[in-house]
């Protein structure tokens, strides 16, 4: 669920910081309260999404756009406690399934969200446009092969009202388009989970993100982000990068080889091919994958003039390999990024791919 809800931001956010959208250096304001409905056509048949929020608390409630109307549809809600980083899920209608509870960090979907977070960058303001009684800035930036995008958003709120995607050779495509929206807080019978999931909401909430990352370090899990989650950091840093032992924290100097590719960017399709010879031996090829050695005993490998993202391999041998699209952060010259590796005889076990924003182990030790 949480993935459907972060559709609209990650998508139209991964586009526009790619393309560096600007606003006025008035920054807008989102307002904490307010009932907005859309439709979501990035990956394909409309999605009709409703997000009502009241302080903390937020419902989401989706279906498909043609089902809107239909009341014997199936509506999957989502009710965020922003305080708490919980949620929990439901459907109604004829929908199959129970009650669910979660966990949740960083970004939920809120549509104002979506455009608010871009800033600075070569966008153009192509006009106004009244939208929904708001006269919105209209912007347009280059998206490369994918043509041309433009949005439209209040500059007062951040509120992405519409988003389009042209082509080089065809129409445009309307990719986000708000129908509806109202800035009154909703009753609080909005947020009112059902009988047969008050058991659920009550129970205590499974582990957090960073509860999680407390556990595998051993120190605080708000010293630490994920580096899966993008967008990417278009700051100048080198990447230290370690691997370390869960709960310990060990160093991991030997017994594996690293690989990056730092062209992503300019690769829209890349074809890897690695593997291991009898010998555990792995070999990198593809794109810009190539191979890059530690400069010291203890296992520290520099990655200097990183880019916004780029892949990472580890390989361990027969025990097989890691592979992850990195976004970078940096919370320093130099960033450490660490790989936990929860069992380095068996790294299928898991691991954690995290970069260090502060603490003990954001330096290393010379």
């Amino acid at each position: 669920m949480n993935v459907r809800v972060s559709a609209i931001g990650y998508a139209w956010v991964a586009l526009a910081v790619s393309c560096r959208l600007s606003f006025p250096a008035q920054a807008p304001i989102a307002p904490t309260a307010y009932t907005v409905t859309l439709i979501n056509s990035i990956f394909g048949p409309g999605e009709w999404m409703k997000t009502s929020r009241s302080g903390s608390k937020v419902l989401v409630e989706q279906t498909s756009a043609d089902k809107a109307t239909d009341p014997t549809a199936a509506h999957a809600m989502t009710l965020y406690d922003l305080d708490r980083h919980t949620s929990v899920t439901w459907s109604t209608g004829n929908a199959a399934g129970g009650c669910g509870t979660g966990t949740f960090s960083g970004d939920w979907g809120d549509p104002f969200a979506s455009a608010s977070d871009m800033t600075g960058g070569n966008a153009k303001q192509v006009g106004t446009e009244t939208l929904h009684g708001i006269t919105a800035n209209v912007l347009e930036v280059s998206a490369g092969d994918a043509g041309t995008a433009r949005a439209w958003i209040d500059p007062k709120t951040g509120l992405l009202l519409k988003a389009q995607m042209t082509p080089p050779s065809g129409a445009p495509k309307t990719i986000v388009e708000v129908t509806d929206f109202s800035f009154a807080a909703p009753p609080d019978s909005v947020f009112a989970v059902p009988a047969a999931c008050a058991a659920a909401a009550a129970a205590p909430p499974p582990p957090t993100e960073e509860q999680k990352i407390a556990e595998l370090t051993g120190d605080d899990g708000r010293n630490f982000v994920k580096a899966i989650y993008g967008p990417g950091s278009t700051d100048a840093c080198t990447v230290l990068y370690r691997v370390v032992k869960a709960g310990t924290m060990e160093p991991i100097a030997s017994g594996y080889q690293v690989a990056v590719d730092l062209e992503v960017a300019n690769e829209p399709n890349p074809s890897y091919r690695m593997g291991a010879d009898a010998h555990g031996h792995w070999t990198f090829s593809g794109g810009g994958l190539h191979e890059i050695a530690s400069e010291t005993q203890d296992g520290i490998y520099r990655i200097d003039h990183a880019p916004a993202r780029f892949n990472l391999e580890t390989a361990f041998g027969s025990e097989g390999d890691t592979q992850s699209l990195v976004y970078l952060r940096c919370y320093a010259p130099q960033t450490v990024l660490l790989l936990i590796v929860k069992n380095p005889a068996s790294v299928t076990d898991g691991t954690e791919l995290l970069w260090v924003k502060s603490g003990k182990y954001a330096i290393v030790p010379q």
